[in-house]
């Protein structure tokens, strides 16, 4: 395979532990492994205190600039200089490792400052959407739908698709909308998430002496690991649990982590006088989750049904399936083009305390059926969703953009 050299433009990387780090990280494992070069530049969005040129794991990480003073304080003013800051590492960047390619990772800022240094230096631009910058500030509660916020951040995310020469996505419901927002279907690569199934190569062990410290001992525990959003919809876990409680009152919910509705779960939880049964952990180093995994039956995603959480599917789910854990998710689009109802894991109706509780309890009278279910789930993920089978999506798209054929 010929040797490519890719310029990647990241809103922050390792050593930052994030989902979007993580996927960053795994895309250039596997890039490397095909035999390309990769170079990275992160946006100053990337917060941590790092030189400007910094070495992590064999990885060379071109840092932007800080933003300071004033423009690091307005709207547009701050996304502005962010564009120009970028903009001016990618050059500095491209002009000592020759790039063939520069592949921009959302949000769509990033896109922009490629844009504009893929103009100067006459490189194709792949532009890499994780999920749309309007959908990701609705649900982060800091614009609404439908807001001249949300209209022009839209616009932005329209216009980038249009300028890159190619585009990718993780999942088919963010193409299927990137196709109503008129983007041409054969312009758009699906690079979906996955697991490194060698890493997760067995069931986690279970940790008596954890357990024991957490008050878990011989009680039936549903859990969930990652970041506290609202549209993760771990306050409908909550509201469920009293009906989890009545039905088997060995049930414990373990939440392992932390993020904005931290305090707001917790004060549900204590205005429930489930203190007890409801476990918060905090946040864990990254190299300890999986001990908590261990203790977990039953996994629960009960995201909230939303633009955001209908087209964009999770980690998570997969994650757990390539650890062999049951699990269980609301209906919502992103769940549902990973999950198979009653085949690789249970579904239940979105927003609906009740209806979680009735599916977990029924998943739990049912253990029989499991062997057959998590084997299920982990052959899918080795066939369609490890990092190898996914980043091998990148090859037609790159090799097409170094040949300068274009076929819409």
């Amino acid at each position: 395979m010929a040797l490519m050299r890719i310029l990647h433009i990241f809103d922050h990387s390792i050593p930052l532990h994030s989902g979007y780090s993580f996927r960053s990280l795994a895309i250039l494992q596997h890039q490397r492994e095909l035999g390309w070069e990769t170079f990275h530049v992160t946006s100053p969005k990337h917060l941590k205190e790092s030189p400007d040129i910094e070495e992590i794991d064999g990885y060379t990480f071109y840092r932007s600039e800080k933003q300071q003073g004033l423009p690091a304080k307005l709207p547009l003013l701050r996304e502005l200089d962010l564009v120009s800051k970028t903009t001016k590492r990618i050059l500095e960047a491209a002009e000592e490792v020759r790039p063939d390619i520069l592949h921009a990772h959302s949000p769509v800022l990033n896109a922009m400052a490629g844009a504009r240094a893929a103009d100067q230096l006459k490189l194709p631009l792949v532009y890499e959407i994780r999920a749309f910058w309007e959908d990701a500030a609705a649900a982060h509660g800091t614009a609404s739908e439908g807001s001249l916020r949300y209209r022009l951040t839209r616009y932005l995310e329209d216009r980038a698709m249009r300028r890159a020469d190619g585009v990718t996505t993780i999942c088919r419901g963010l193409k299927d909308d990137m196709i109503k927002r008129g983007i041409p279907p054969e312009k758009i690569t699906v690079i979906p998430n996955a697991v490194d199934t060698a890493r997760f190569s067995k069931a986690p062990e279970y940790d008596s002496e954890l357990a024991k410290s957490l008050g878990l001992e011989g009680k039936t525990v549903l859990g969930f690991i990652g970041s506290f959003y609202d549209y993760e919809g771990l306050d409908i876990a909550i509201a469920a649990m009293p009906e989890l409680l009545r039905g088997r009152e060995d049930i414990r919910l373990l939440l392992v982590g932390g993020g904005p509705q931290d305090s707001s779960l917790k004060s549900q939880s204590n205005k429930l006088n489930l203190n007890k049964e409801i476990i918060f952990t905090g946040r864990v180093p990254h190299h300890e989750v999986g001990r908590y995994y261990g203790l977990v039956d039953v996994l629960v995603y009960p995201r909230k049904s939303m633009r955001l959480t209908d087209i964009v599917t999770p980690l998570k789910p997969l994650e757990a399936m390539a650890q062999h854990k049951m699990l269980a998710a609301s209906d919502v689009g992103g769940h549902k083009e990973l999950i198979v109802d009653g085949v690789t894991g249970t579904l239940f109706r979105s927003d609906r305390p009740d209806d979680l509780a009735a599916a977990v309890l029924s998943l739990l009278d049912k253990r029989e059926a499991w062997p057959g279910r998590l084997k299920r789930a982990r052959r899918f993920v080795e066939e369609e969703r490890t990092w190898r089978r996914s980043v091998d999506n990148y090859i037609p798209l790159y090799q097409r953009l170094i040949s300068g054929s274009q076929s819409f």
